[in-house]
């Protein structure tokens, strides 16, 4: 069983609060490709600082509102 990455977002849940923003939208709006987006969500990629910000900016929130760690992930 692979595990699970210790960093968590609510991107989708945030993108789907906001008007249900498109990935493409909010990729544009970050600076990133859709994909890019897909894949944060999955949990598959762990943004740049930087983009972690423009999320938590364009969505009126902190970073910790957005992105989570989960301590226990690697046991």
């Amino acid at each position: 069983m692979a595990k699970r990455p210790p960093i968590t977002n609510r991107v989708k849940e945030l993108r789907e609060a906001h008007g249900n923003m498109s990935q493409a939208a909010l990729g544009k709006a970050i600076g990133v490709t859709r994909q890019t987006v897909i894949a944060i969500e999955q949990g598959r990629y762990s943004p740049s600082l930087e983009s972690a910000f423009r999320i938590a900016r364009l969505f009126g929130v902190g970073v910790e509102d957005v992105f989570g760690w989960e301590e226990d992930a690697d046991t």
